[in-house]
């Protein structure tokens, strides 16, 4: 599925298993050409799996959420260009110098861009209150998140991780050249995986996804295939 749409979905390789994993990837085949690895798997299976992936023409999103001192954000983010990922994730709660850091090591890969992680989907606004977070003005998450986007612009990252219902409000504060990478999506009769601040891939792309990250719409259908053709043939891009 070579199309424009094709290339903006991300699939999460949500497994604990690399053998799932990597039959997955076998059973979609050319249909999908990126796809997410996460702390989960990644311990599973180990940084091979990366170079599996890349190794076979993906893309991959490696999601670490960083969130450490600046030295070991370096060099976390140094082996992640080493395998060859395209994207990896840094938490913006951490601060301007754990951000600024993560795309300092990044300029030594031309291929891999650092997205800074808003607010986490599964996080509401009385989550973020829990932790001392005030949201004053009503606004729930979005408050945050504008913040922290703001905040990673500033740090020079390459974009951002939003959930799909904040990615209008962030497109609107970036600009276009930033990237929106939106987990939390789901088809309309999937379920939301946990995700608090979850809507369709066609609604996130609507309103200014760069990206969308699907997991167990695609993983866990009958036929994945068919699935991800689906959201395909139902996007719309913006």
């Amino acid at each position: 599925m070579d199309s424009p749409t094709a290339q903006r979905i991300i699939v999460a390789l949500d497994f604990d298993d690399r053998r799932a994993a990597e039959a997955l990837v076998a059973r979609l085949g050319g249909a999908c050409g990126s796809y997410k690895v996460g702390l989960e798997l990644l311990t599973a299976a180990g940084p091979d799996l990366v170079r599996e992936l890349v190794g076979q023409g993906h893309e991959v999103f490696l999601d670490l959420k960083l969130f450490e001192i600046p030295n070991s954000v370096t060099g976390a983010v140094r082996a992640a260009g080493a395998l060859g990922a395209s994207m990896v994730t840094v938490h913006a709660m951490g601060g301007t110098g754990i951000m600024a850091a993560a795309v300092d090591a990044a300029r030594e890969f031309p291929g891999l861009r650092v997205l800074a992680l808003t607010v986490v989907t599964s996080m509401s606004g009385s989550d973020l209150a829990d932790i001392g977070i005030s949201t004053g003005t009503g606004a729930g998450t979005d408050e945050q998140v504008l913040r922290l986007a703001r905040l990673a612009a500033r740090a020079g990252c390459d974009g951002v991780i939003a959930a799909p219902r904040e990615a209008g409000a962030v497109r609107a504060l970036l600009g276009p050249e930033h990237l929106i990478v939106t987990p939390g999506v789901s088809l309309p009769d999937g379920e939301s995986g946990g995700h608090a601040r979850a809507d369709t891939p066609w609604a996130a792309f609507a309103a200014g996804a760069s990206h969308v990250v699907v997991g167990r719409s695609v993983t866990r259908a009958p036929d994945p295939v068919a699935a991800l053709r689906r959201i395909v043939e139902g996007g719309r891009l913006p």
